[in-house]
């Protein structure tokens, strides 16, 4: 399916050309004009006088889900673009996309089931770079419920957030043949594992990056020791073939015929990434950054959240950001066919033509390239970490 083709304006580099004609000038005429063409053509870059004001809305509150964007402001990835970032946090109350297409943020982080159910509601919203390019959704239960796949789910308590965070969930059991009004029961569950922890949920929902490792943070009570992962199941939702795409960069459609707008969208993704690329090569100093900017989570919590979120991105075969096709089909397809408690689904009809775009990345990704900047990671390999009691 062919998307939006959008309109770039870059400043272009002159390209002299030098031509020498048989009865021309001197040898040395010639010399100087070839000394002043490559003095003009390798000038430096116009410097940055009034940086480009920006406004992103995260999700949720600071952490290294986002690190990113914050290693991107911190080690002035966004400077070097001449833009000036604000990062919003979010919170339970914040709608990422909502916020976007009202103009109170210029970009808004948010998962792309819930921003098409958005963008289906009437917010001209696009995704322009999806920089998760897997789930990190998980349902985690003790090993004693015999929970270790979705089919499995019948019968017990299966705790989940809301909010939309739920998709995945109900895909899940519409896969398995399960209805979620009669075949289960879900228990609205906190932002923590305290309701698995307690024995009200016999499954908790969970991100691999955050949720789970509360559970291995926690002690057991039998042993006095912290929990392993040994003493979980987990049914991860990508393996399970129903995982949906999540953190995506969306932009506001009504302005992506504003050049201007595109160019500064195009410095944006380009200046992320590269946060991105940072943060995959310095897990550390990234979960430093993160801390430093007010995260209430603990230092090793951190880690294994930067750590753990790396994964989600890297390795990218086709660049960082660049959004899958058949990936968005997936989770378009799904958000129409998985069945909620009433019966009704996240999506009424297949998104259009100009819900995504791949032309802002890939112009931010030349970029990089070009600095020397490595956009996949195919030699990305995570790193062992270890949790300390309460994560820090």
């Amino acid at each position: 399916m062919r998307k939006k083709t959008l309109k770039f304006a870059f400043a272009g580099i002159a390209v002299m050309s030098l031509v020498v004609g048989a009865c021309g000038g001197s040898d040395d005429e010639a010399t100087e004009d070839t000394e002043a063409a490559t003095e003009e053509t390798t000038a430096p870059a116009p410097e940055c006088t009034t940086p480009t004001p920006v406004k992103l809305q995260l999700q949720w509150f600071t952490q290294a889900q986002f690190a990113g964007y914050y290693a991107a402001q911190d080690q002035g990835f966004y400077a070097d673009q001449c833009l000036e970032v604000t990062i919003l946090e979010g919170a339970v109350d914040i709608t990422p996309q909502n916020v976007l297409a009202d103009g109170q943020a210029d970009f808004a982080i948010s998962w792309v089931s819930k921003a098409l159910a958005s963008r289906e509601g009437g917010a001209n919203i696009v995704n322009i770079a999806q920089v998760f390019q897997r789930s990190g959704t998980l349902q985690v239960s003790f090993k004693d419920k015999n929970i270790s796949s979705s089919a499995e789910f019948k019968g017990k308590k299966i705790g989940n957030w809301g909010y939309g965070n739920e998709f995945e969930i109900f895909a899940a059991l519409t896969k398995a043949g399960l209805d979620p009004a009669k075949d289960v029961t879900l228990v609205q569950q906190q932002f923590d594992m305290a309701g698995l922890l307690s024995g009200d949920i016999d499954a908790a929902e969970a991100m691999t990056y955050n949720e789970y490792a509360q559970v291995l943070e926690a002690k057991n009570p039998a042993t006095g020791a912290l929990y392993k992962a040994d003493d979980f199941n987990v049914v991860s939702y990508e393996a399970e073939g129903v995982g949906m795409l999540q953190d995506a960069i969306w932009a506001d459609g009504s302005r992506l015929e504003d050049p201007a707008y595109v160019d500064t969208a195009t410095k944006f993704v380009a200046a992320s990434i590269q946060g991105w690329a940072f943060c995959r090569d310095n897990v550390s100093a990234c979960r430093d950054i993160v801390v430093s900017k007010g995260s209430k989570l603990g230092a090793s919590h951190q880690l294994w959240q930067m750590n753990e979120v790396n994964k989600l991105i890297w390795p990218a075969a086709g660049g960082a950001g660049m959004i899958d096709a058949a990936a968005w089909d997936r989770t378009s397809s799904l958000s129409q066919t998985a069945k909620n408690l009433e019966g009704g689904t996240v999506l009424t009809k297949a998104p259009d033509a100009g819900a995504y775009t791949n032309d802002i990345v890939t112009a931010a990704l030349a970029m990089l390239d070009a600095m020397g900047v490595d956009t996949s990671g195919s030699g990305y390999m995570p790193e062992t970490v270890e949790l300390l009691e309460g994560g820090n």
